[in-house]
């Protein structure tokens, strides 16, 4: 019986590695060929904070409000379990590489080193 158990957990476990890694492809894909992409909740402070921020420089990102889509909830798992985020939105992606949350985006605002990244992913040209 034991044996058993041990070979459902395994099983389970490969199955919900399998899954993360299916989210895992299905966030890559979204991001793919986008400068700036941004994976929100509608109702995240913070993440309506990171949208008016990089909206300010004339960036148009793409926003994925992950309560309002309809596999949001394995975006945001995926999001929480390969890439670490905590919490995980806002999420920010710049030329298709992830940037991080909120304090990662406003460390390169106070940086100043915002601007010239959404420059060399595109979003903005001047």
């Amino acid at each position: 019986m034991t044996v058993h158990r041990q070979g459902l957990i395994t099983w389970s476990v490969k199955a919900l590695i399998h899954q993360a890694g299916e989210d895992m492809d299905m966030v890559k894909r979204l991001v793919a060929d986008r400068p700036v992409v941004i994976f929100s909740r509608s109702t995240c402070c913070m993440s309506h904070s990171i949208k008016t921020l990089i909206s300010s420089f004339g960036a148009n990102p793409t926003v994925f409000e992950l309560d309002q889509i309809p596999n949001g909830k394995q975006i945001e798992k995926a999001l929480l379990q390969q890439l670490g985020c905590q919490p995980s939105v806002p999420a920010v992606f710049i030329g298709q590489e992830f940037v991080g949350g909120d304090k990662q985006v406003m460390s390169l605002q106070v940086k100043n080193e915002l601007a010239p990244l959404l420059m060399k992913a595109g979003a903005i040209w001047i």
